[in-house]
């Protein structure tokens, strides 16, 4: 098998929304397979968005700290957020690291993007390798519904609280570990 970068499409032959929210809606869709089959399944659209690896020049990584519902607790991840409407990805990584922590991106540049669970979900999540001038911050400009804590800590700090467990959440897991195996 020779792996490329999409093979064949489904058929999508029927499509039926059954919820819209903020950040998501949930469709049902009857899809004929490339192999043949036709199938219903439930997929929840999701905006594309980024998350960013930001790091000072002595490997200083800008964490946050930020109440999350699907676990219900604080947890500490890198900077994330939606892309909008029409907005590159390098002027939404931009932006959102400007928002939630105060900091201006000196570069910015993608790693990768990656897909959380294909099964159900058409999230994409670009993975974008910032650098930060610890010493230039502005203002930051949280959304309305949202409250984060920023800090800067140690690149192999980060590495253990990914290899512990204490950092979870899929983008952080991937952007280091991406950054470690190709890009450091």
């Amino acid at each position: 098998m020779e792996i490329t970068r999409h093979t064949a499409a489904g058929d999508i032959q029927a499509e039926r929304q059954l919820y819209s929210g903020h950040i998501f809606d949930i469709v049902q869709q009857t899809i004929h397979t490339p192999d043949g089959l036709t199938v219903t399944r439930d997929l929840v659209k999701h905006a594309p968005a980024v998350a960013l690896l930001a790091l000072t020049a002595d490997e200083q990584v800008l964490v946050n700290r930020e109440y999350r519902v699907g676990i219900n607790a604080e947890s500490f991840a890198l900077p994330a957020g939606l892309i909008d409407p029409g907005e590159s990805v390098e002027a939404a990584a931009r932006r959102e690291l400007q928002e939630e922590t105060g900091f201006v991106a000196q570069t910015v540049t993608e790693m990768t993007a990656i897909r959380s669970s294909e099964g159900m979900t058409d999230e994409v999540v670009h993975l974008m390798l910032v650098t930060v001038d610890p010493g230039r911050r502005t203002s930051k400009h949280f959304d309305q519904d949202e409250f984060v804590t920023s800090d800067f800590v140690p690149l192999a700090e980060v590495i253990a609280a990914v290899k512990d467990g204490r950092m979870a959440s899929a983008q952080t897991v991937s952007a280091v570990s991406y950054y470690l195996a190709f890009v450091r």
